[in-house]
This record gives structure tokens, C-alpha cells and sequence, in this order.
């Protein structure tokens, strides 16, 4: 994978969670290393959108197990699920 694609996987994911989650809650900025969570971007309904996101824009399958904080806690931790996943 080139790092044009990764890039643009990292991309993607911000903009997503940007324009669906953080700005209907206020929030206008946030680094790719920072805790969604722990700053109010992702809530549980969030998450569930977050999934969807993910398992139809890139045409993988999120297992509950991989539904926590642990991978889904920054868009740094969002995009190696992602590239993990689209590896295989």
C-alpha cells in the first residue's frame, strides 16, 4: 500500500468523523492522536455510526470484540484497523 492510499484512508476517517460527529457536537478541531472518547467526539451512538462508516466505505467487517476503545480511540488507532484489515 502506498502512502498516498494510507494517507487518504486517514483522511477519509477525519472527515468523517469531522463533518458526522464532532461538529453536531461543537467540536471544530482534533489531532489524529487525540482520545475521541475521552474529548466527546465519539459517544456509543457514535461509534455505532463510526462502524458503519468504516465496514461500508472500505469494505471490511468490524468484529465486536474490535468495537472499543482500543481501536477506535483516535484516527491514528481508526486507520491501522483499517489498514489491518484491508491487508488481509
Amino acid at each position: 500500500m502506498t502512502i498516498a492510499n494510507e494517507s487518504t484512508i486517514k483522511d477519509q476517517i477525519r472527515q468523517f468523523i469531522q463533518d458526522e460527529l464532532a461538529s453536531a457536537k461543537g467540536i471544530s478541531s482534533f489531532t489524529d492522536d487525540e482520545s475521541l472518547m475521552d474529548r466527546g467526539v465519539i459517544d456509543s451512538l457514535g461509534v455505532f455510526r463510526l462502524v458503519t462508516f468504516l465496514e461500508e466505505t472500505y469494505r471490511i467487517k468490524v468484529g465486536d470484540e474490535e468495537i472499543s476503545a482500543d481501536y477506535l480511540q483516535s484516527v491514528n488507532t481508526i486507520e491501522q484497523l483499517v489498514l489491518n484489515k484491508t491487508k488481509k
